[in-house]
């Protein structure tokens, strides 16, 4: 088999990758996919997160490695194993992260990718439901809606941060970041939006697009320093196939790391005790990984919550028949309702914690809810300075790598953590919310608020991911970087990572758009770089 492009990984964006590259009928195109198709209903209801996290069908299941920063847990790092990737599988939620993001790219020396140079692509992959703007698109694949779901406890939350201190923000993905609102969604008609919905259902039917589901990859192939395809497993049987241009690595921060170390692309030490050759030292690859961290404060509370209410089986019929009929109710409930970019300190430029604010608590989600009334004030550092790195446990595809994520490893990454815990803490004793609040389940009354070492313990005993693994391919000009400011892999030739692996800081949000906006700007690079 032979094609101009081939794409590897059907995720956020591979995705918008595999659709631009193939809009020219003159351009064949290769995409593949290790899971299967996202024919799973619960794929497409909103809140079938809960149901395709964890579940080996469709989520890749990895752990990591006890982690110091964590008191030596090990944690589960869900990622998408399906037609869209994680955006088949996660929240929901659209955040484009602060316009300094990008700007600090460039600064970086990443030419080309300042919030100036990558707005365009926002604005292109987005159709958001309240039309165009000075900084949002209404034409694009990607349906963004509002919420189509309010809670009073969610609203209380609201005030009582107004009367904390913070501001309300409308719009979050507008002019200015900071605030307390409801969550954006890649949804429409309260369905899930995912990459896959928007820009492979549309290309499906064109001749010159072929989509390989259940098809891992195996390693990349060579002719001296130029890449020329990859081998892959289709049908069962192990071939190779030719790319005429360009192969495109889009297996996110885990996948398209591990691929090319496998295939013999890294750091000599890092290779040689697999039995893997050297073709091309890279040391930066797999290193950098960045992620953001939740800690996950929960109130108990004299309200009805989504806990109660998928307990009783009239309710849960009555969602049901909501959902059927109106495609509206507590089925269409992305991961988190409420959101709050919120400085920790007065004078810092943009804000440094976000809040996912959920009408529901539980110890893991695929568990289910609490038996209690209960909300969750889930906070994050937006931009943290701890970096761990991945390496192989074998040189095989099929053996996840070894997964460091290094969680907390610096003061800075310390403090505005607990202090995003007692930011929690300070909002919840505001009213109206105080009122609503029977009692904190966690941390608890006996981690004191003024105990920063009991505040930190709790947070290293408790957190958990909120799944934005990124940077193990960044992009740069220092020593350790993976790809050039136009995605191609330092020293190769027709090979280019296009994924959250190529952000060389993490952004400051949940990383679903930015990857989507990655896919979109490659693709218009590698074409330029075709003709």
């Amino acid at each position: 088999m032979e094609f101009d492009f081939i794409v590897v990984g059907a995720g956020s964006a591979g995705c918008a990758l595999a659709n631009r590259l193939s809009e020219n009928p003159s351009n064949k195109v290769a995409l593949f996919e290790a899971g299967g198709k996202d024919s799973s209903p619960w794929i497409h209801i909103p809140v079938g997160y809960f149901k395709t996290m964890g579940n080996p069908k469709t989520d890749w299941c990895y752990k990591t490695q006890p982690d110091p920063g964590l008191n030596g847990r090990s944690i589960s790092w869900p990622r998408g194993k399906v037609l869209g990737g994680s955006s088949s599988i996660n929240g929901l939620l659209y955040v484009r992260g602060q316009p300094q993001d990008f700007d600090h790219w460039r600064q970086l020396g990443n030419i080309g990718w300042s919030w100036s140079d990558v707005l365009p692509f926002f604005k292109r992959s987005e159709n958001w439901e309240n039309g165009p703007g000075e900084n949002r698109g209404d034409d694009g694949p990607l349906a963004v809606s509002k919420n189509r779901l309010t809670r009073d406890v969610v609203d209380a939350w609201f005030t009582s941060a107004e009367a904390a201190g913070f501001k309300k923000n409308p719009d979050y993905n507008g002019i200015d970041q900071e605030g307390v609102g409801y969550f954006q969604l890649t949804a429409k008609d309260g369905k899930r939006c995912s990459s896959a919905v928007a820009y492979l259902k549309p290309a499906r039917s064109r001749t010159n697009l072929k989509i390989f589901t259940n098809a891992p990859v195996e390693r990349l192939l060579f002719k001296g320093k130029k890449v020329t395809g990859i081998q892959a497993r289709v049908d069962g049987q192990l071939q190779d196939i030719t790319a005429r241009k360009e192969t495109i690595l889009s297996a996110g921060a885990i996948g398209s790391p591990q691929l090319l170390l496998i295939s013999g692309i890294g750091a000599p030490d890092k290779l040689k005790p697999h039995g893997i050759e050297v073709h091309h030292a890279l040391k930066g690859v797999g290193e950098n990984l960045q992620d953001h961290l939740q800690a996950r404060p929960v109130y108990k509370c004299n309200v009805s919550t989504v806990n109660t209410e998928v307990r009783n089986p009239l309710k849960q019929a009555m969602m049901a028949v909501q959902y059927a009929l109106s495609r509206t109710g507590p089925m269409t409930m992305a991961a988190s309702l409420g959101a709050g970019f919120l400085k920790t300190r007065k004078e810092l430029e943009t804000p440094d914690i976000q809040f996912h604010i959920q009408p529901f608590s539980a110890d893991n989600p695929a568990d289910g809810p609490h038996r209690f009334s209960a909300f969750t004030t889930s906070v994050l550092q937006l931009r943290p300075e701890s970096c761990g790195h991945l390496e192989l446990n074998s040189a095989s595809m099929a053996d996840h790598p070894a997964i460091h994520p290094n969680y907390l490893a610096t003061k800075t990454d310390c403090d505005t953590l607990v202090e995003g815990i007692r930011i929690a803490r300070r909002i919840a004793a505001q009213e109206p919310l105080a009122s609503l609040i029977t009692a904190e389940h966690t941390p608890g009354e006996n981690v004191a608020n003024d105990n920063y070492d009991a505040v930190l313990n709790w947070a290293r005993d408790n957190s958990t991911t909120i799944y934005h693994p990124t940077g193990t391919c960044k992009m740069g000009t220092d020593s350790a970087a993976v790809v050039d400011h136009r995605l191609r892999v330092h020293g190769l030739e027709n090979l280019r990572v296009a994924d959250a692996s190529i952000m060389p800081t993490i952004t400051s949000g949940n990383t679903n758009a930015p990857a989507i906006m990655i896919g979109e700007k490659a693709s218009d690079m590698i074409l330029e770089d075709a003709m």
